[in-house]
């Protein structure tokens, strides 16, 4: 079980949000390429969706599957550019800012361009079990609001749209230097 938020940030602000991230967190970001193949299953087996993930920035690059559940009309490839944050505070949270990227070859991780430019996607997640769900949700709720300056984060499928204040707060932010302790 696991609980998720997601939002959008304009591109410009994600230097901001990095500076904002690491004063909240207090550990350094890591640095991810993820290559992306989500593949739906043949028309005699059962509908679901399979997602295959590769970090290409590790010095030997593995795959992971995953099982989704869930069938989408398409199969299709996506090279993520990532940085994420991973610490505690109340519960494992993991912050991820993506730039999400389409190919335009098959398997052409070289030629990628933005799926939406200008807009970069940002997911928190944090592990809960039935026992813990509760108090987890209220952890990722609370980490969210010190966000809201600069972008919302809501259930997935929700959309919140980008912040119409978060050029005033990362202008704030980038003067500052990141030097306020929240």
């Amino acid at each position: 079980m696991e609980c998720v938020v997601q939002g959008i940030i304009e591109t410009q602000h994600v230097e901001a949000l990095e500076i904002l991230l690491q004063g909240l967190c207090g550990v350094n970001r890591e640095r991810l390429e993820i290559h992306e193949l989500y593949l739906k299953s043949g028309p005699n087996l059962v509908a679901s969706e399979v997602r295959l993930l590769c970090d290409l920035e590790q010095p030997e690059p593995t795959w992971t599957v995953q099982h989704l559940g869930v069938q989408r009309e398409l199969d299709h490839e996506l090279l993520k550019v990532v940085f994420a944050f991973h610490f505690q505070r109340g519960a494992q949270i993991t912050v991820i800012v993506s730039s999400v990227n389409k190919m335009l070859k098959l398997h052409a991780t070289d030629g990628a361009v933005p799926v939406t430019p200008g807009i970069q996607l940002v997911e928190a997640t944090a592990p809960a079990s039935s026992e813990n769900y509760n108090e987890v949700v209220g952890a990722v709720s609370s980490f969210c609001e010190y966000l809201a300056p600069l972008l919302h984060l809501s259930k997935p499928g929700a959309s919140t749209g980008v912040v119409p204040a978060a050029a005033a707060a990362a202008a704030s932010l980038m003067s500052d230097g990141g030097g306020t302790t929240l």
